[in-house]
Parts: structure tokens; sequence; C-alpha cells
């Protein structure tokens, strides 16, 4: 009897050393858990620390490469034009492609007539209802009568439309503004907005525009309309595209007006 209770007593105490082990054994487990989540969460807020050091560096150095575009197109002496060409350049932590276009050759929305719209719309690949109909759509939006352009757009034809909003009736405020005309397509607004701009008063400057701009107003004006004398640089859009060592990326896009229009 004596043995038989000493077998048991040993029974037990097996079982509740072999229990503690399993305690010990998940407790270990669950620490190295929270310690290889703890890591994982630190590495990632380290590289989340570094990406945005990254992206920040790279911001700066953007407008960097824009204020030296600009501080060379201020020297008289410099040999840096308004192009339009890619120009590598170096900068702190990185290099940037920088790109300079004269905004006077370009066309604008706001005042330019609609046969000039309606040329251009259509040089860029609309049909002759469709590029009518946008340019019509164009003037409309920009004048607050209610009396719209034949084959135009005004508030009525908006709602039509399916539309909840209606023509400004004042002049686009931006190139992108220009999306919102009626009949107007991402893929058709995306030919035009390198050959329009908000920013320039006089007709285009031939010697400056893009060529789809030059070739538009020689179709309409002749070609004795490409002798025309270049323009003092008034109105400049500068991209800087940067690419950093540590891989960050940034893209800055500024207009800057170099001087007070004639």
């Amino acid at each position: 009897m004596n043995a038989f209770r000493q077998t048991m007593r040993a029974a037990v105490q097996g079982d509740d050393r072999g229990f503690a082990l399993l305690i010990v054994l998940w407790a270990v487990v669950l620490l190295t858990l929270l310690a290889t989540q703890l890591t994982a969460a630190g590495r990632t807020e380290l590289q989340l620390a570094a990406n945005l050091r990254s992206a920040a560096a790279a911001e700066t150095a953007a407008d960097g490469a824009v204020y030296e575009a600009v501080y060379h197109l201020l020297d008289p002496s410099d040999t840096w034009t308004a192009d339009g060409t890619d120009r590598m350049l170096r900068v702190p932590g990185g290099r940037a492609i920088l790109r300079i276009e004269n905004e006077a050759g370009k066309i604008n929305p706001n005042n330019a007539p609609p046969e000039l719209l309606r040329a251009l719309l259509r040089r860029l690949g609309a049909d002759r209802r469709v590029a009518d109909g946008i340019a019509a759509a164009i003037v409309d939006w920009r004048f607050p009568n209610r009396q719209g352009q034949p084959g135009g757009a005004k508030e009525p034809q908006y709602r039509a439309a399916g539309l909840d909003y209606g023509p400004a009736g004042a002049p686009f405020r931006s190139v992108a503004e220009l999306g919102a005309v009626l009949g107007m397509t991402p893929e058709l607004l995306a030919r035009l907005e390198p050959n329009v701009s908000v920013l320039t008063d006089a007709d285009p400057d031939l010697l400056a525009a893009p060529p789809v701009v030059r070739q538009v107003i020689q179709d309409l004006r002749g070609a004795r309309s490409a002798t025309s004398r270049r323009r003092p640089l008034r109105t400049v859009a500068i991209t800087a595209q940067v690419v950093g060592d540590a891989g960050g990326r940034f893209g800055r896009r500024a207009v800057v007006r170099l001087g007070v229009a004639e």
C-alpha cells in the first residue's frame, strides 16, 4: 500500500514538472513573438523615417534647382535659354533633370479667338465636330453672358449632360481647369497642356512656340508669320525632377515671371 502511494506521488510530481515546463516553453514562444514584432515595427519605423528624410532632401534639391535656373536666366551674360530641352544638373545628394520652357510661345485660352482654338484642337487629333464644340465651350466658359456661342455650352447644356456645375463665366485660372469644359477628355487635355498657358497676355511668339502651336498659326496666318521677332523672356515654366542618391524622388514645377510685361 505504501509502495502504491509513493508511486502515485511520483507520477503527480512528474506531471507537475511537465506542466511547468510547458508553461515555460509557451512563455518563451510568446516573448519571442513579442520581440520579433517589436523588432519588425522598429525596422518599419526606421524605414519610414529614412524615406521621409530622402523625400525631404529631394524636395529641397528640386527647389534649389529651380532657384539656380532663375539665377542663370536673370544673368544677361549666361547662355541658359528657355528652349524646353532637358538639362542634367548635379545637386546635393542626387541629380536633377531641369527643363525651362518659354510660356510666351503658348496659346492663352482666355484670349484666343475661336478659330485658333479650333485649329489647335484639330491639330491635336480632335475631329471637326468635337473641335468646334470644345472651342465654342471654352469661349462660353470665360464670358458671363447668357447668350452662348453657336454649338457652345452654357449651364443648360452642362445640366443636360448630367453635370452639377456650369461654366464659370470668368477667365481660366489654370490650364487644368480646361478639363471641366464640356466635351473635354483627359486624353485631349493631356495633349493640350504643353501648348497652352493662362500666363501670357500677347499673341504666341512663334520663335518660342511649341511645334504644334507654330504649325497651327502658320496654317492660319501663312508662312510669313514665322518671321516674327523674338520677344524678351518674361514668363517661364521650370520643371525639376530630382532623384536622390538615397532613392528619394521629387518633382517641382514653377511658373516664374522674370519681369513686368510691356
